[in-house]
């Protein structure tokens, strides 16, 4: 099934390039009036899944189609009599949820149980009869999509309906493929019903059920949900895109010459590629109108090339790019960094000679299919597992087809404090639309949304003992748990030795997974009294300053000028150092690099040459992290003072969520002792970071 076709109100078996393969169009009426006739001989499959045999056979050609024979049979037998509300008769809806499933490749096992989905629920037929019929795996999904639909679809049922199908999604990804296809054939028949039922379908099909079908990559699915949603809850928008895209189809379409002259192109060079032209589907013209404006001829499609291997993806794209001028900012590489619902393509754009711009993807003929069909297009993903988990539906299986988002949503989703809070919590972390993959300390990673921070990263490793989290190191640099994470950061959370410690509000201005929100804002509620303290006023910090000041050792090329050591840098020989003139006519000394020295430089200071004393004595600041506890100040300059190191001042500050945080301005003998005075430091029970000002 193309996720592209331009007419969302088509059936996918009426589409040309079915027809062109030989495929006349399905009735599904008047097949369904053929069932209603009684079954046919044992020995051949039934006229009425004849059209789901041949597209079943399409993909999977070796197929035993037996098990769909008696599928069909129990089916049509099981629901003979019943209706649905168009009139028809209701074989006809598990038939075309079938015929769906086995247009986007999907297995043996989905397509059986795909025809018996209702028969369990709608039917005397039980779960015991469909296994000791077709067996534990078919069971099994029967079951999950049962336990989906048995629940009321009414507005106040509706948190509490999508939590289950979340569930049994996370037990097996082929219940979510068949409850998609599912409500993809009821949206298309969805104009029997009243127009505020279709408009509340339609909603929770768009805020829902699409973002799903997107996380598990069914995009043959998902654009089609799409332009039939937008149909119902924008009609004028939807009609001034069908009015737009009929003025075109009148018009001369240039990407058929650009796809002959790619094709040509790829020729010359050797590469055996299929080129086709994909139109978009409504919604998509509709997004690129209001982007762009008017629209010319080339934005209504896309050129499709399909080849064998990845590396012809690239040789596809050096061509490309040597043959026509490339729209540099559109190029993205999906095949090196895949996206988080399996889809891979190299994506860019080309300027032709007539000023033309065709946007271009390039894939694999196995990227094209899970591009089309995501998960489906995988097959049996629980292909080796042990009877025990096949069949217990109490013990989650171990699913290799289960993105991060979707072990993610079914970790937290058991924490939601009510269905009102999850509903809102779900539809937040669907319209995420990008994760990132960060890297723990100890070698493991952790699948997260785009824009998630240290916070997220905390709970996600260490659930509720992140409550006592109080920093992160991020690519070995101490930083705030406030910090967005990139892809492939590397991530070492810091947590305090006190079981008490727990979060601060502010942290939920930063969470961005609903883990992280549900747990805080749950420790919230049940200590109001420790909320409030963390955010109570600060205390004064505590100082203690020596007798000593001045330059250290740095010396600057003008007589009788006081020289400083700037604190914001604290520089210590050998460091490059630079110095300028300020007020009083002293002399501030900085690192080469220290933001500063552009500042200095920007308002006109005086740059004064300055150099190191031959004395290897030399003054230095050092900030000092650690965790609170008794003693701790003490410790630490006993550490200091077995160094041989001076202190000249010494601040610090009140603790914050068990954090505390020392600052000394230190005169050392030799300059050479401070990476030995800093270990030493480190080595004191509760610090874990010292470094310089």
């Amino acid at each position: 099934m193309s996720a592209e076709a331009t007419n969302p109100e088509a059936h996918p078996e009426a589409r040309p390039e079915l027809r062109r393969r030989g495929r006349t169009r399905l009735d599904l009426r008047r097949l369904g009036r053929a069932a209603l006739l009684g079954p046919t001989s044992r020995d051949r499959l039934p006229d009425a899944i004849g059209h789901v045999a041949e597209a079943h056979r399409a993909h999977h050609p070796d197929a035993d189609l037996s098990l769909l024979r008696r599928a069909y049979l129990l089916a049509e037998t099981s629901h003979r009599g019943q209706m649905r509300k168009s009139g028809e008769p209701y074989i006809t809806h598990p038939l075309a949820v079938t015929l769906i499933l086995a247009e986007l490749g999907a297995e043996t096992t989905t397509l059986t149980a795909s025809l018996l989905h209702d028969t369990v629920e709608d039917t005397e037929v039980t779960l015991d009869q469909v296994r000791a019929e077709f067996g534990d795996e078919v069971c099994f999904i029967v079951d999950g999509v049962t336990k989906v639909e048995k629940i009321d679809y009414g507005a106040a049922a509706e948190p509490e309906t999508f939590r289950k199908m979340l569930v049994a999604t996370g037990n097996d990804v082929r219940v979510m493929s068949i409850k998609l296809a599912d409500r993809l054939h009821n949206m298309r028949t969805l104009g029997v019903m009243r127009p505020e039922k279709q408009a509340r379908i339609a909603k929770v099909t768009r805020d829902v059920l699409i973002p799903l079908a997107e996380r598990l990559g069914v995009q043959a699915l998902k654009t089609e949900l799409e332009d039939l949603v937008f149909a119902i809850l924008h009609p004028e928008e939807y009609e001034s895109t069908r009015a737009l895209i009929a003025a075109h189809a009148g018009e001369r379409d240039p990407l058929p010459a650009i796809a002959d002259s790619v094709r040509a192109v790829l020729r010359d060079a050797g590469i055996a590629a299929e080129v086709q032209v994909r139109p978009r589907h409504f919604v998509s013209v509709h997004r690129i109108a209001r982007t762009r404006g008017e629209l010319r001829g080339s934005d209504f499609g896309r050129i499709l090339v399909l080849v064998g291997e990845n590396a012809d993806c690239y040789g596809v794209l050096g061509e490309l790019h040597t043959c026509f001028t490339p729209v540099v900012s559109e190029f993205k590489d999906f095949i090196a960094t895949p996206k988080f619902n399996l889809y891979q393509s190299l994506h860019t754009a080309v300027a032709t000679p007539e000023g033309y711009v065709a946007e271009v993807i390039v894939r694999t003929r196995q990227m094209h299919r899970v591009a089309e069909a995501g998960v489906v297009a995988l097959g049996n993903p629980y292909a080796t597992a042990t009877p025990d988990t096949a069949t217990d539906p109490d013990e989650e299986r171990v699913d290799p087809t289960r993105p991060g988002w979707l072990s993610r949503l079914l970790d937290w989703q058991q924490s939601a404090p009510d269905p009102d809070t999850f509903w809102s919590v779900l539809r937040a972390e669907l319209a995420q639309d990008r994760e990132i993959t960060v890297f723990r300390a100890d070698g493991g990673t952790l699948g997260l949304p785009a824009g998630a921070s240290c916070i997220d990263a905390a709970y996600a490793q260490h659930g509720e003992a992140a409550h006592g989290c109080i920093g992160a190191r991020v690519n070995g640099r101490l930083t705030a748990l406030s910090t967005p994470l990139s892809d492939g950061d590397t991530v070492q959370l810091l947590l305090a030795q006190d079981a008490s410690s727990g979060p601060a509000a502010e942290w939920l201005d930063h969470a961005r997974t609903p883990a992280a929100r549900i747990a805080i804002s749950s420790w919230l509620e049940s200590h109001p009294d420790r909320a409030m303290s963390t955010t109570s006023a600060a205390r004064a910090p505590l100082s203690v300053v020596g007798a000593r000041g001045g330059g250290g050792n740095a010396v600057a090329d003008l007589p009788d000028a006081t020289v400083r050591l700037a604190g914001c840098c604290t520089p210590v020989p050998p460091d490059a150092v630079a110095g300028f003139l300020v007020r009083g006519g002293a002399v501030t000394v900085h690192r080469i690099h220290c933001a500063a020295v552009a500042q200095m430089r920007a308002v006109g200071r005086t740059s004064v040459a300055v150099h190191w004393r031959a004395t290897a004595d030399c003054r230095v600041t050092l900030l000092a992290e650690s965790f609170g506890r008794p003693h701790l100040l003490a410790d630490l300059t006993e550490a200091i003072a077995r160094e041989g190191v001076e202190v000249v001042s010494a601040t610090v500050e009140p603790p914050v969520e068990q954090r505390v945080r020392h600052t000394y301005t230190l005169q050392l003998p030799d300059a050479a002792g401070l990476p030995a005075l800093m270990r030493a430091m480190r080595d004191v029970p509760g610090v874990y970071d010292v470094r310089r000002a």
